[in-house]
């Protein structure tokens, strides 16, 4: 049996944020059979253990260096990665969210608020932000990097 990364208490802090799942949220997850890859069984198993608090979530294991195809639909090139797409039926919705590397520390916080609101099909902004950004006639690329120091 593999060892747990959350205790009892952080699951049942995250169950009771999942109550506010709405809608089915797929999570696909990225490693790598040919390099080497510091995080991805850290990053699996955490991603096991938090999908499997709710029937809303799902994971989707696949190989960076196999599965290129589906790695470049979804602008992963790093593994571990994963991405949070919401499921409708047997489609899956790509909201954007990709994370690279293992969401540990703050970044948990992050990874449980980012499936409650793709879960919620809604991204919170107000729409004073809405309508600024409807109004962008360029792609607009946007990166978050966190550092653990």
């Amino acid at each position: 049996m593999e060892n747990k990364l959350l205790n009892e208490q952080v699951l049942d802090q995250v169950r009771d944020v999942f109550a506010e799942l709405k809608q089915p949220v797929q999570v696909l997850f990225f490693g790598s059979s040919k390099t080497a890859c510091d995080y991805c069984e850290d990053t699996l198993q955490l991603l096991k253990e938090v999908t499997a608090l709710s029937d809303k979530l799902g994971l989707s294991e696949y190989d960076l260096d196999v599965d290129t195809e589906l790695a470049k639909q979804y602008r992963v090139d790093k593994a571990p990665g994963f991405v949070l797409a919401g499921k409708d039926g047997e489609q899956l919705i790509d909201y954007g969210v990709l994370y690279s590397g293992i969401p540990a520390g703050h970044e948990f916080g992050s990874l449980i608020h980012d499936l409650v609101m793709v879960s919620g099909r809604d991204s919170g902004l107000d729409q004073k932000t809405r309508a600024y950004l409807a109004g962008l006639d360029k792609p607009v690329h946007l990166q978050v990097f966190v550092t653990p120091t």
